[in-house]
């Protein structure tokens, strides 16, 4: 697991662009040479009907219709490109074609136009997966897309406004969900400033925590302090020749050979 480092690129802004060129382009030939593109939408189990799959997100039935719609779609192709671009095209194409396809299937016996259901997808799977990868800045962006559009999932609901496609916002909305769930599940290591925040951190090896005994209290060590897990018992020279810089005194026994330690430091002990 790698620590995730988002980098900003020019597709951020480019493709939310040619998205929206594409939209209004539409929008204009439509409105300035009456080519009545509108019926070129989704009308529901009909087979004519399924080419507005396809050529839906581009129809507007009014300026009111495009402006809301370019507005969310720039906002929310960035944050996907910037936020998730390993999934973005999957997640731009799968979600442009099954919500399509949601809406051919339970709509009603109307065309259905905008690019709603996109938008719908978009923000679904954005907030779901943030909140399923646990990564704190993904998490907050979530939050952050329910705080911008949470108001739109009254639109979910049949009868809330006269000429809303609720079925093409219902088919977006469930398909982000099912992407947010079944795309790979992107894992993120948090930036760790501090040694004791890794997982594996082992509070036994650490030199600072070694000044703490077992009761928590801070008892601080001399800087040449040496650990003795010896039994008690006698010790000869050549067993142990490094010693605490304390007071050291042998006393020679010609009858043993022994040499006998005596060490006067309180931070020497030998333990049973």
């Amino acid at each position: 697991m790698q620590e995730k480092k988002f980098e900003f690129t020019t597709n951020v802004i480019l493709i939310p662009f040619l998205f929206l060129l594409g939209m209004w382009s539409v929008y204009y030939l439509n409105w300035r040479y009456f080519l009545e593109l509108n019926e070129f939408g989704i009308y529901p189990r009909t087979l004519e009907g399924l080419r507005g799959v396809l050529f839906s997100p581009f129809l507007h039935g009014s300026i009111s219709h495009i402006s809301n719609n370019s507005i969310a779609i720039i906002v929310l192709l960035s944050i996907l490109y910037f936020f998730y671009k390993e999934d973005f095209w999957k997640v731009l194409l799968f979600g442009w074609l099954f919500s399509g396809l949601g809406t051919w299937l339970i709509g009603r016996e109307s065309f259905h136009i905008g690019a709603s259901g996109i938008i719908y997808v978009l923000t679904s799977f954005i907030f779901f997966a943030g909140m399923r990868t646990k990564y704190f800045r993904l998490m907050a962006l979530s939050f952050f897309v329910v705080l911008i559009y949470g108001g739109s999932i009254w639109y979910l609901f049949p009868d809330v406004e006269e000429g809303i496609s609720w079925e093409g916002h219902l088919a977006g909305f469930l398909t982000g969900i099912v992407l947010a769930f079944t795309l790979e599940k992107r894992q993120y290591e948090p930036i760790y400033k501090y040694d004791w925040q890794h997982p594996d951190f082992d509070a036994s090896e650490d030199k600072f925590m070694k000044h703490f005994d077992e009761n928590g209290n801070f008892n601080p060590k001399p800087k040449n302090y040496i650990e003795l897990n010896k039994p008690k018992r006698s010790i000869s020279y050549l067993e142990y020749s490094m010693i605490y810089s304390g007071k050291v005194t042998y006393e020679f026994n010609s009858y043993s050979c022994n040499f006998e330690l005596q060490i006067e430091s309180p931070y020497l002990e030998f333990l049973p």
